[in-house]
């Protein structure tokens, strides 16, 4: 692992932070007190299916790129830019440096049974005492079991892989290189080096040399390529390493000045948990399948990967297709108005990780378990909500036990952030206040890391004041926490996963 030079102080950054739905490029300005932000490009982010396998749309994703350099220089240029996006998808370069396909989709369906082949190979307590990772079928590791057993011709011809950012900042650059918080989210890196785990790749059989050298965020990786810039009219701004896993950039943006400290970063995904100095790798963390992801300035996020918004998302998208186009505040609304605790999921249950009619799985889930069949809109959003809030509060009780720590208040950051009934049901079931804000946390630690390359910005605790004096926070109190602690007792009979 390495890391690289700094830059002169600087303090116009852009940053694009690209979702499993859409993207944005956003303009930072530093003033020394506050970070402002201005959005200068959004863009949809759809994968496409063909033939029964799920493609993300690179070179449309690259294209967006490109017209958000151009719109970002049309309102005034940046020193750097830098790109954040969701964990574990990869794209394949052969030997000239060509894209051998579009990266899959981490929804994608190949990696069925693969965690299962891996522990013929390497135990399952050993390979998380190994990585320290939790085990999902997304996993990059077990994206490339599948590639071995299903395609190894394209595995062959592969030369080099590059997770998502690493991919766009080698197409900005040419320059291949690794950034460290997407790399821990592989289960190929080693949890005590933090280098790629030469055990793990040879038990196996998997292919060492296709992997990068690993640079820490805040990396400057290389100036925009001459050619792009020509066609762009841009000058030759440089692109810098970030925390390119986007929860890792919204965890450097918790807005907060303690050491100890809880967080959701809520999106599609929700993950829970909090920073430590080092990785957490016990019988009990094992057991409880808490992964240990690296984050920003040597840290270690211990958290669980829970499936978040992407219930309220998918239903809402299969609703419209049939006819009904409700908005997200409709959909609360309805969903405050059915009865509560009727029925519960397990929102982590495999069945709702893919695309599709996602309501009819929810009543499918209840049926086979024994419960309330929801029949309405209200009912079967009531039902993923309180799941929601009850899978937090077993989160929480997870992280504390296995941290020995108490935690006072919950932060929750990102997307979710917007959604009100959510943050106030999370407050009940855990029992503590939730602080709900900054919406933008990815985007803002994003910038921060950059800012913090510029020398513009000391660290990430200084980064995490000034986002605190930048952006407002929300809080909610915990109500009726005496109903949410019954419902838990019964939530847990559901739990599958």
């Amino acid at each position: 692992m390495t890391g690289g030079s700094t830059l002169e102080h600087q303090t116009r950054a852009l940053a694009f932070d690209f979702g499993a739905s859409s993207g944005r490029a956003i303009l930072g300005t530093f003033d020394g007190e506050k970070i402002r932000m201005e959005e200068v490009h959004r863009f949809s982010n759809d994968p496409v299916e063909i033939r029964g396998t799920l493609y993300w749309d690179v070179l449309r994703q690259f294209y967006e790129i490109k017209q958000g350099l151009l719109k970002a220089k049309q309102h005034g240029g940046f020193n750097t830019v830098a790109i954040d996006t969701w964990g574990v998808d990869f794209g394949l370069l052969d030997g000239d440096g060509c894209l051998l396909e579009n990266p899959v989709h981490y929804r994608d369906g190949r990696t069925r049974g693969m965690i299962e082949e891996s522990f013929q190979r390497i135990p399952q307590e050993e390979f998380y005492r190994l990585t320290g990772i939790q085990f999902m079928e997304l996993n990059t590791v077990f994206q490339l079991m599948a590639l071995k057993r299903q395609r190894p011709a394209l595995l062959q011809r592969a030369k080099t892989l590059l997770f998502m950012p690493d991919l766009f900042n080698y197409l900005l650059t040419g320059e291949k290189r690794t950034e460290y918080t997407i790399a821990s989210t592989s289960q190929l890196m080693d949890a005590q080096t933090g280098g790629w785990s030469d055990e793990v790749l040879d038990r196996l059989g998997l292919p060492k040399e296709i992997f990068t050298p690993i640079v820490l965020p805040g990396t400057v990786v290389g100036p925009l390529d001459e050619a792009m810039r020509e066609e762009l009219g841009l000058n030759p701004a440089q692109v810098v390493t970030v925390a390119s896993h986007d929860t890792q950039s919204a965890i450097a943006a918790v807005p907060t000045q303690e050491k100890d400290f809880i967080f959701i970063s809520c999106g599609t995904w929700s993950l829970f948990g909090t920073e430590l100095e080092a990785p957490l790798i016990n019988e009990t963390s094992a057991a409880m399948n808490i992964t240990n992801e690296r984050g920003v300035e040597g840290t270690t996020t211990f958290l669980k990967n829970i499936i978040g918004l992407w219930l309220i998302q998918e239903s809402r998208r299969q609703w419209q297709r049939e006819g009904q186009d409700f908005s997200y505040a409709e959909l609360e609304k309805q969903a405050l108005a059915a009865k509560p605790f009727q029925c519960f999921i397990d929102p982590d249950a495999p069945e709702f990780v893919p695309q599709g009619n996602l309501p009819r799985r929810v009543r499918e889930f209840c049926e086979k378990t024994g419960q309330y069949i929801p029949q309405t809109v209200g009912e079967i959003m009531r039902c993923i909500y309180e799941s929601l809030a009850l899978k937090y509060r077993l989160a929480f009780k997870e992280i504390r036990s296995c941290t020995q720590r108490d935690y006072q208040e919950i932060h929750v950051v990102g997307g979710g952030t917007k959604d009100r009934l959510l943050c106030q049901m999370t407050a009940d079931a855990c029992g503590v206040p939730v602080l709900a804000g900054p919406v933008e946390a990815t985007v803002l630690g994003n910038l921060a890391v950059q800012l913090i390359a510029c020398g513009a910005i000391e660290n990430v605790r200084q980064a995490r004041k000034i986002i605190a004096q930048s952006e407002a926070v929300t809080p909610y109190s915990p109500k009726d926490t005496q109903s949410w602690d019954a419902a838990c007792d019964q939530f847990q009979h559901y739990i599958v996963t």
